[in-house]
């Protein structure tokens, strides 16, 4: 069947039109948001690539760098972490998986309105930060997924390198095909990469047979620490620096705690409190079906999907301790509320 078929209808008009946009570019700086996960790596991976084909020159960019967990994936070009000597001057940035300026770091984001700018991502809260084009997607289970559907416009084979960027990003994103975004659309995705060679099991052990002692000790030590709110209906986890340092772990190394907080049962909600450094802390927040997490970090600057969010408190570890427990509670007697209501 035409590889197109494969684009459902409600993301047709969206991929053809951001296809159509990136034909019209060159010399494009490519951007995710900071501390970037699979779905940031996948996608920056897959518009390279896409990019590629269509005979662009591109940069890939990324303030911070990539965590240590997903340094083994190939991309298609050197990631840069400073806008400072460059290869050539970008005309033009093409931002993914991030809908606020500031995700993209602060020294991007200064300089942003210095470029045109495209805008693809998937969560929700706005209608994209490009000037030229954007294309936000909410229903799509992970940005990469948008990414193929481009591709598939472009008339790109979903193959290679391409193929296990989108993979990659889609496997971080449903979290295994366990969340409630794995939709069938996701899995006709998939199982046209795995028909066209792409090993995802061999994927999925990469991203999961990389462990440290030090990660290790490190979830040992939080796993004991790991309290119950709100008669259970809440698990919290506060980290600290000197947690990480004793146990000689990375930031990094938190990647996937909170999912595993999620798991006790009863819980409908779980976070987790890292301190970035003194004086700002960072928090992840994980639900089920309906129960809202985004709701409760919009109201904390934060954002994210229903299911899977977070954001940053300039608070100290107690205190936004306090502040994340109060507008999770907050959030939870409104829905109560409603639900009651609507007996």
């Amino acid at each position: 069947m035409p590889q197109t078929e494969l684009i459902p209808a409600r993301f047709y008009d969206g991929a053809f039109r951001m296809v159509a946009a990136l034909r019209g570019l060159d010399r494009v700086l490519l951007a995710g948001h900071v501390h970037p996960d699979g779905d940031a790596v996948g996608s920056l991976a897959a518009a390279g690539h896409i990019l590629r084909a269509l005979g662009k020159e591109f940069i890939l960019y990324s303030g911070t760098g990539l965590p240590q967990y997903l340094r083994f994936f190939p991309l298609p070009g050197t990631v840069r972490t400073s806008l400072e000597h460059l290869p050539f001057t970008p005309r033009c940035a093409l931002l993914l998986d991030c809908g606020e300026p500031h995700r993209l770091g602060g020294e991007l984001a200064e300089r942003l309105p210095d470029f045109t700018t495209l805008n693809i991502d998937h969560h929700l809260g706005g209608d994209g930060m490009g000037s030229l084009a954007n294309w936000v997607e909410p229903a799509a289970a992970a940005t990469a997924q948008l990414m193929a559907y481009i591709a598939l416009a472009a008339g790109l084979p979903l193959q290679g390198d391409l193929a296990r960027a989108v993979a990659l990003g889609v496997i971080t994103d449903t979290g295994g095909f366990c969340h409630g975004n794995t939709s069938a659309a996701v899995f006709a995705l998939c199982a046209h990469l795995v028909e066209n060679g792409c090993n995802l099991t061999e994927l999925r052990e990469r991203l999961e047979n990389n462990w440290t002692l030090g990660r290790m000790r490190l979830w040992g030590r939080l796993m004991e620490r790991a309290r119950l709110e709100r008669g259970g209906e809440v698990a919290f986890c506060l980290v600290t620096l000197k947690d990480l340092r004793q146990c000689r772990a990375l930031k990094e190394d938190l990647e996937g705690f909170v999912d595993q907080l999620r798991r006790l049962g009863g819980v409908r909600v779980a976070a987790v409190l890292r301190e970035e450094e003194p004086g700002i802390c960072r928090f992840s927040l994980r639900s089920y079906g309906d129960t809202d997490v985004r709701a409760t970090a919009a109201a904390l600057g934060g954002g994210g999907h229903l299911n899977a969010a977070g954001g940053a408190l300039n608070q100290m570890p107690e205190q936004a301790a306090s502040t994340l427990l109060a507008a999770i509670n907050a959030q939870l007697d409104k829905e109560d509320a409603a639900s009651a209501a609507a007996r």
